[in-house]
């Protein structure tokens, strides 16, 4: 009886730890849809082509409500891993995808990891990193060293492909909006690519700051905490998926840093944003 009630004891430790380390797990890893492959938009003046990686096996539905006029714009399309691939070497492979010189790159979750690889093999005029990091460093070691051990193997896939009140919290889905937004998400996420991807975070060691890049992270995310990175522009309430609510104030900091001017916001809104927009050369 007494080890039968040790080993209980144990699971349900266990267990806790795994309810605990989900949300964090789903944080980067926004869920894939049933197509990949996204057209293109270019609308009017052509300043140069914008590539943008979004949330692992997403398509381009988390950048919708950015407004970047004149730019061309192309929606990296997610492929699959092969066995035991390194993110340094799959970035290679995604990389195949670009086709202009000296892009601009737009990366969001951990779509931003794999756009700081990409940056490390081709030449990349500027690059926005949002809700992202752009080191190791800037992860949450405790997560990481759960990752380290596995735990991603053992997740099981119903809670992975599931939104509920933690994952809303965790993301900062408020609205009905960005809870169906969502909800939509992380039901077609692709389990083996969400794995390879953990594990891929897990294995991650870059130490080397990107160059010509800012860094734009929302105060309230909860995914990656604000407190271990240190952004360009930090945006006051703003949560993981905050490229949809806070979209203009975003869009403004883009245009402006793509054309070397300083940062401007649209009329008659509070941008709550705090930073000197410093970038890196």
């Amino acid at each position: 009886m007494v080890y039968l009630t040790h080993f209980t004891g144990t699971i349900t430790a266990a267990v806790r730890r795994l309810k605990a380390f989900l949300p964090v797990a789903l944080l980067l890893l926004p869920g894939s849809f049933a197509f990949s492959k996204i057209p293109t938009d270019a609308t009017g003046k052509d300043k140069g082509t914008i590539y943008f990686f979004s949330g692992l096996g997403a398509d381009s539905s988390p950048f919708v409500n950015l407004h970047l006029p004149g730019y061309n714009k192309v929606y990296i399309s997610w492929i699959p891993p092969l066995a035991n691939e390194s993110l340094e070497h799959y970035a290679g492979r995604i990389s195949n995808q670009i086709t202009v010189t000296d892009p601009y790159i737009i990366g969001l979750s951990f779509g931003g990891i794999v756009a700081v690889e990409v940056s490390k093999q081709i030449a990349v005029k500027k690059m926005v990193l949002i809700s992202s990091v752009r080191t190791r460093d800037e992860l949450n070691p405790f997560n990481r060293f759960f990752m380290r051990l596995g735990m991603y193997r053992i997740i099981p896939g119903f809670m992975i492909k599931h939104a509920n009140f933690l994952t809303y919290r965790y993301f900062g889905a408020h609205t009905e909006r960005d809870k169906k937004a969502l909800t939509h998400l992380l039901g077609g996420t692709d389990i083996p690519l969400f794995r390879w991807g953990l594990k891929s975070i897990a294995h991650w060691d870059n130490r080397e700051m990107p160059g010509h890049t800012i860094q734009i992270h929302g105060t309230a995310d909860k995914v990656i905490a604000s407190r271990l990175v240190h952004p360009d522009y930090s945006i006051k309430g703003g949560g993981h998926l905050m490229v949809f609510s806070k979209a203009d104030t975003i869009s403004s900091i883009i245009l402006n840093y793509f054309q070397d001017q300083p940062v401007s916001y649209p009329e008659n809104t509070d941008p709550g944003i705090t930073g000197q927009g410093q970038v890196s050369k």
